[in-house]
C-alpha cells in the first residue's frame, strides 16, 4: 500500500474557498451514498476532482483506495491533472479511468474463474465480426438473409445488460437467425475463451459475474476500494449499474455525479433510470443539486429550463445564472420560407458575426441528424467560410456518400475503374480475391476498363457471383437509358434501390445504420438541385477539393449528440420540425420515452450557448425533388414567450395542412399514402413562388452552386449572371432568386 499524501501546511485550503456552497457541500459530503445533480455548465469537473483531491488531503483514503469512472479516455486524463494540480505533486497510485480500462485490470487478475488466462487478448471490431462469422456458417445460418452485424449488435445489447448466455430469458431472447440468436451467442462465447479472447463487451460481463459468483472476490475488492466516485452516471447501461452497486454495497461510499436531463444516449444502451432510482437504490441517500450554471445568459437558462420542465421523468432542478453578467440577447426562433433559406440565414448571420469580429471557433450549427450537415456545408463553401465536421466525416466524405458517388461515375463514365472497384462488390457479389484478381488481368492484357473486363469474366465465374455480377452489368446498361426517360433524380433512386445497396443498409442492424440511410436520402435530394448527372459530378469534385486543413479559425458543425459536453458562444440549433426534431424513428421506438428524450437533446443544444442561441424551422424542405410541408417542433411551443425573440419569414398560420400524397421512403422510389391531416401550429404552405416579373439586366441574384451575382444578359429563361465568387455563367431562371 502506497504512502498518503500529505496533507499541506497551510490551514487555508483554497482549492474549497473557489466553490459556491453547493459545490462545496458537495466534495465535503464524503460519507455515505451521494448523488450530485450537476446541470450544465455548474461545474461538475471541478466538483469531482476537488471531492477527488479532499478525499486524499483530508486522510480519508490512501491514493489506491478511490475507485474514479470516467466514459472517456480524455475525461480520465483531465481528472488526472486536475487532481494532480491540486495535491501539488503527481498522483499516482490511483485506480482511475473508464468503466471498460478498470474492468479489464480486474480481469486480468481473476481471468481463470471465466475460463481465460491472464495474457488473454482483447479482440477488436473486426475480429469481433470474423470470428461470429465463422461460428454462424458453422450452424449452417444464412449470413445474407441474417447478416452478422445484426446478431453482433444484439449480443453486445445482452451484455450492455449484463446478460451471459444461460442468463438470456425468453423474455430478453430474439427472433434474429429463426431463433437460434441464444445458442449462436453462446457458441460465440465458447470460441472466445478457446482462444483466449474476449471482445470489448465482455471486460464489463466477466467482472460482474465474477463479483455475482465468487462474493470472496468481491469482498476483497470491496475492502480495497472504500471509496468510489463516478463521472456522467446518467449514462451508464445495466451491466456498469450492477458492477457499481456491487462494489459499493458494503460501504456504500459511492458519489455519482450526472444530470437526468442531459440522458441522451438510450441508443447505446445507457438507462436514465440508473439515476432516477439511486435514492432508492440506497436509501438515506445525499442529493446535492448545482443549479447555478457559470456559462449561459439568463435567457438562454430560462428557454433551457421552460423546454425541460415538460419532462415528467427526471429529478427536477433549475439552473440559475451564475455569471455576474448573465443578462444577454433573448433566444431568437427564425421561421423560414424553405431549408434553403435556412442554410443561407445561417450563412449570412455567421459572415456578420465574422465581419463584427467574432470569432469562426466559438460558432457552432448543430444538427439533430448528419444528412442535415449537407446543405450547411454546400452553403459555407460558397461563403467562402472555414468548418470542421466534429464527431463525423464531411456529408462527401461518408463511406455511403462515397459507395452511392462511385455508382453515378461508373452510370456517367463505364471506363471509371476505380469508381466501378469500390462498387463491384458492394454490396457482396461473391467475388472473391481471384475473380478480382483476373479481372485486373483482362483489363490490363487486353487494354481494357474493369467494367468490360467483368464481361469477359462473366463465363468464368460459378453460378452465384455470375448472376449478380451480370445483374449489376445488366443494370447499368438499363439504368443509363433511365438517364434519358426519367432523368438523373428517378435514375439513381432507381440504381440505389435495384442494385441492392439501399437494402444492404436497411438488413445492417447497427446503429450506425438508419443515420446512412437518411444521408442517402439526403444525396437524392443534393441531386434534384442540379440540372443534369454531369453538373452534380462536377459539383461534388469541386467541394472535395476544398482546403481540408483543420488549422486556424474555423467554425464547428456537428450533430447534438456529438455537442454534449462543449460550448460555444453562438449555436445555431436549425430543423426543428416535427419528424425531424423531435425525430420520427425516436417516437416510434421509444414512445413517451423516446420523446423525452428528444426533449433533453434539445435541452443540451440549447445550454451549449454561452451568449447567443438561434433557433430555426423551414415551412417546406424538398423531398424527392417535391416541396413538401413540414410542421413545427412541438419543442417551439414549449419555449417560454418571455424569453424569445421571434424573426423570420414564414407565414404561420394554425391551419390543418394535409401532407402531399407522396413521400420519399427510402433511396429510391416513391410510397403513396392517403393524404392525412396534421394540426396544430403548422404553416401555411403554397406552391414554390416562380419570378412574378422576369428577371432583368442588372439586378442582383442568389444560385446555391455559384453563390451572388449580377444578371448581365437574358434570353427568355436562360439568364447570363456575373458571379462574384465564380466565372460568368449562363443558367436557368429557375435555378436564381432575386437576392
Amino acid at each position: 500500500m502506497s504512502a498518503p499524501l500529505p496533507t499541506p501546511s497551510s490551514p487555508g485550503d483554497d482549492y474549497l474557498a473557489r466553490l459556491n456552497p453547493e459545490q462545496r457541500e458537495a466534495v465535503e459530503t464524503l460519507d455515505g451514498p451521494v448523488l450530485i445533480l450537476a446541470g450544465a455548465g455548474t461545474g461538475k469537473t471541478r466538483v469531482l476532482t476537488t471531492r477527488f483531491a479532499h478525499l486524499l488531503k483530508s486522510g480519508r483514503a490512501w491514493p489506491g483506495q478511490v475507485l474514479a469512472v470516467t466514459f472517456t479516455n480524455k475525461a480520465a486524463r483531465e481528472m488526472r491533472e486536475r487532481v494532480s494540480a491540486i495535491l501539488g505533486q503527481p498522483a499516482e497510485g490511483l485506480w482511475l479511468g473508464t468503466f471498460h480500462a478498470l474492468c479489464a485490470r480486474m480481469l486480468r487478475r481473476h481471468a481463470e474463474f471465466v475460463g481465460l488466462t491472464s495474457a488473454f487478448t482483447i479482440l477488436d471490431t473486426d475480429d469481433q465480426m470474423r470470428l461470429l462469422k465463422q461460428v454462424m456458417e458453422a450452424a449452417g445460418i444464412d449470413l445474407k438473409r441474417w447478416p452478422a452485424q445484426g446478431l453482433m449488435g444484439q449480443i453486445q445489447r445482452w451484455k450492455d445488460r449484463g446478460l451471459a448466455p444461460d442468463r438470456v430469458t425468453p423474455a430478453e431472447d430474439t427472433d434474429y437467425a429463426a431463433g437460434k440468436a441464444r445458442g449462436l451467442y453462446a457458441a460465440y462465447q465458447s470460441r472466445l475463451r478457446d482462444l483466449n479472447c474476449c471482445d470489448f463487451g465482455d471486460l464489463m460481463l466477466h467482472v460482474t459475474e465474477i463479483f455475482r459468483t465468487r462474493p470472496e472476490v468481491l469482498a476483497d475488492w470491496q475492502r480495497r476500494l472504500r471509496y468510489i466516485l463516478v463521472d456522467e452516471y446518467q449514462d451508464t447501461n445495466l451491466v456498469q449499474y450492477y458492477w457499481l452497486r456491487l462494489l459499493a454495497q458494503s460501504h456504500r461510499n459511492i458519489c455519482c455525479v450526472g444530470d437526468d436531463d442531459q440522458s441522451i444516449y438510450s441508443w447505446r444502451g445507457a438507462e436514465i433510470e440508473n439515476i432516477l432510482r439511486f435514492e432508492k437504490d440506497f436509501p438515506n441517500a445525499k442529493v446535492v443539486r448545482l443549479e447555478s450554471n457559470y456559462r449561459s445568459t439568463k435567457p438562454i437558462l430560462a428557454a433551457a429550463s421552460h423546454l425541460i420542465a415538460h419532462n415528467s421523468g427526471r429529478l427536477g432542478k433549475t439552473l440559475r445564472a451564475g455569471r455576474n453578467d448573465a443578462e444577454g440577447d433573448k433566444v431568437r426562433v427564425v421561421s423560414l420560407w424553405d431549408s434553403e433559406e435556412e442554410a443561407r440565414m445561417v450563412g449570412e448571420r455567421i459572415e456578420a458575426f465574422k465581419r463584427s469580429g467574432h470569432k469562426l471557433a466559438e460558432i457552432a450549427i448543430l444538427v439533430r441528424a448528419g444528412f442535415q450537415t449537407r446543405a450547411f456545408e454546400e452553403r459555407l463553401i460558397t461563403l467562402g467560410l472555414p468548418y470542421r465536421v466534429i464527431g463525423g466525416l464531411k456529408f462527401y466524405e461518408r463511406a455511403e456518400i462515397r459507395d452511392a458517388m462511385a455508382y453515378l461515375r461508373v452510370l456517367a463514365q463505364p471506363a471509371d475503374d476505380l469508381a466501378f472497384e469500390r462498387i463491384v462488390n458492394t454490396p457482396k457479389r461473391g467475388l472473391g480475391d481471384t475473380a478480382m484478381r483476373r479481372m485486373h488481368e483482362i483489363a490490363r492484357a487486353e487494354s481494357i476498363p474493369l467494367a468490360a473486363a467483368a464481361h469477359r469474366l462473366l463465363p468464368n465465374l460459378t453460378a452465384k457471383p455470375r448472376a449478380a455480377l451480370g445483374e449489376l452489368l445488366h443494370g447499368f446498361a438499363r439504368w443509363r437509358e433511365g438517364l434519358s426517360k426519367e432523368g438523373h433524380v428517378v435514375t439513381a433512386a432507381t440504381l440505389l434501390d435495384e442494385s441492392g445497396y439501399t437494402e444492404m443498409w436497411k438488413q445492417d442492424k447497427s446503429p450506425e445504420a438508419p443515420g446512412r440511410l437518411e444521408n442517402l436520402k439526403e444525396f437524392i435530394r443534393a441531386l434534384g438541385e442540379f440540372e443534369s448527372l454531369a453538373g452534380f459530378l462536377e459539383h461534388v469534385a469541386l467541394v472535395m477539393e476544398n482546403d481540408e486543413n483543420s488549422e486556424g479559425d474555423r467554425l464547428s458543425l456537428m450533430t447534438l449528440h456529438a455537442a454534449k459536453g462543449l460550448e460555444f458562444d453562438t449555436v445555431f440549433l436549425p430543423g426543428w420540425e416535427e419528424g425531424l426534431f423531435p425525430h420520427a424513428r425516436a417516437m416510434e421506438e421509444g414512445g413517451e420515452k423516446g420523446l423525452e428524450e428528444e426533449r433533453r437533446l434539445a435541452y443540451v443544444g440549447i445550454t451549449r450557448a454561452r451568449k447567443q442561441a438561434i433557433i430555426s424551422a423551414a415551412a417546406n424542405r424538398r423531398i424527392y425533388g417535391n416541396w413538401s410541408a413540414s410542421v413545427p417542433s412541438r419543442f417551439l411551443e414549449e419555449l417560454p414567450a418571455a424569453h424569445i425573440q421571434r424573426e423570420g419569414s414564414a407565414s404561420m398560420a394554425r391551419q390543418r395542412v394535409a401532407e402531399m400524397p407522396s413521400v420519399f421512403t427510402g433511396a429510391g422510389g416513391l410510397q403513396s399514402r392517403k393524404p392525412r391531416v396534421i394540426e396544430a401550429g403548422a404553416w401555411e404552405v403554397q406552391s414554390r413562388p416562380s419570378h412574378a416579373q422576369p428577371l432583368k439586366p442588372g439586378e442582383r441574384v442568389f444560385h446555391k452552386k455559384f453563390g451572388y451575382g449580377r444578371v448581365t444578359a437574358v434570353d427568355d429563361n436562360r439568364i447570363e449572371v456575373d458571379f462574384e465568387k465564380s466565372d460568368p455563367k449562363r443558367v436557368l431562371d429557375s435555378f436564381l432568386e432575386r437576392a
